[in-house]
């Protein structure tokens, strides 16, 4: 506040604002009077108070009535309310409509100027608060986040107050949440937004390649290693490095890890130089790390190293109100890499999109659209894991027996994916487009698996 705060007292006794006055303005405090409720009100309308310290009984309008019009007209002014102490049950139920605070005659003069700098004090804070949500909404990058439920709108909230620093960050969640896309959102509107973002999948990469693709290897450190290669830590200087899957890291190479965290410096396989690094690290899992670490398959120092600050990314069936606009999104995106005219959806597909439990999250409702001709609920069932009537009901005939919904065409895919790998319930779930863990998921969910 650049200039004194002006504060409102309101009391039907002059002698009593006459005192208030006196003692606000030697603590330095602008000070304006109302002898009544109603007069409050219009005061409020016309003058933006920083605080009204007004007093609960009142001949024509009391202080409760008042309190109302006033929050109706400024819901952010602090109120304080005056009351004797056999009216104090009244002023609880003021606290319960929105006053900040009451306080009882006679008064304690030291009280009321502590509550009074307080109450400013918790106002000037959720202003500046507010400006600096409006200002980092303003220069926010989204990346290709979709979402306006209240859970993302906190997650991204999140996201751009730990972005600027240089914290490192555990991203968790279930597979197929998008945790890669917040990862970048972190890069995006951090101070490193214009260095590399270097992302690696540690379940993806053998313990041995993962140490050269990490640190980088000299020549003849392994044999096929012809040449010096320069590790993903160095490439990412100045950057970030994404570390997806990290529980899947063995307990050797979380060693080796934990030591680049805490030296800032990375040696080459086969090597003896001490490489000095600057990047910032954001790791991601699907595992909860602290169940991993009590089972003794994580690191318990690794585990507070990496979980600086933690971001857990909702799965899909706790943001519903963001499927439409996913599935909206993917449809233009696929729509317009295959060439095709399409409207959107009827509204049965998409009631029974956003009804569905989508175990896959995100990634499996895109993969949803993405095999769908999107012209109707019983096309876009049928075509999305290229199926046809007969393979969901079984009948010879070709006639439908069961419902088309999600839940019957995905049962039938996962069966008939599952026959044409043989069983291999990894190459089964790659084609699906899900982690072997969901298809297990999915399988006791169909009574398909003990």
């Amino acid at each position: 506040m650049t200039q004194k705060p002006i504060i409102l007292v309101v009391d039907d006794d002059s002698a009593h604002r006459t005192m208030l006055r006196t003692l606000l303005s030697g603590w330095g405090y602008r000070v304006e009077e109302a002898d009544d409720g109603a007069t409050a009100i219009a005061a409020v309308e016309q003058t933006p108070f920083d605080l009204v310290l007004m007093d609960i009984r009142m001949v024509t309008v009391s202080g409760i009535e008042a309190l109302d019009g006033i929050k109706e007209r400024n819901p952010a002014i602090p109120v304080v309310m005056m009351t004797a102490y056999s009216s104090v049950e009244t002023a609880v139920d003021a606290l319960k409509k929105g006053a900040y605070d009451y306080l009882t005659k006679p008064f304690d003069f030291e009280k009321l100027k502590v509550t009074i700098a307080r109450a400013l004090e918790h106002i000037q804070l959720k202003e500046e608060n507010r400006r600096l949500r409006e200002d980092l909404a303003r220069h926010f990058d989204r990346k290709q986040i979709i979402g306006r439920s209240p859970v993302m709108l906190r997650l991204l909230d999140t996201v751009a107050q730990v972005a600027p620093s240089e914290a490192t960050v555990l991203l968790t969640g279930e597979s197929g949440t998008g945790k890669e896309l917040i990862a970048e959102a972190v890069h995006a509107n951090s101070k490193r937004k214009k260095g590399p973002f270097i992302k690696i999948n540690c379940a993806a990469i053998t313990e041995t390649l993962l140490e050269s693709e990490l640190f980088g290897h000299e020549k003849g450190a392994f044999t096929g290693a012809d040449r010096r290669k320069e590790g993903r830590f160095q490439q990412a200087g100045g950057g970030s490095m994404f570390l997806d899957e990290v529980s899947e890291m063995s307990l050797g190479m979380q060693v080796k890890l934990l030591r680049v965290i805490q030296e800032r410096e990375v040696t080459r396989v086969g090597g003896g130089d001490i490489l000095p690094i600057d990047v910032r690290i954001i790791a991601a899992t699907n595992q909860q790390l602290r169940d991993l670490v009590q089972d003794g398959r994580f690191r318990e120092d690794l585990y507070y190293r990496l979980n600086v600050v933690n971001i857990e990314v909702p799965p899909l069936r706790l943001r519903r109100e963001d499927i439409p606009l996913l599935a909206q999104s993917f449809l233009e995106r696929f729509a317009g890499q295959n060439e095709k005219q399409v409207d959107g959806f009827t509204p049965h597909a998409m009631e029974e999109l956003i009804r569905y439990e989508w175990p896959g999250n995100v990634r499996e409702l895109m993969n949803v659209v993405e095999r769908g001709d999107y012209l109707d609920f019983e096309s876009l069932l049928l075509t999305a894991q290229g199926l046809e009537p007969a393979a969901i009901s079984g009948n010879s005939t070709g006639a439908v027996e069961e419902e088309p919904t999600l839940d019957n065409v995905e049962r039938a895919t996962i069966l008939k994916t599952l026959e044409a790998t043989g069983g291999n319930k990894s190459e089964a779930a790659r084609r699906l487009g899900i982690t072997r863990k969901t298809l297990n998921n999915k399988l006791r969910k169909y009574g398909l698996m003990p």
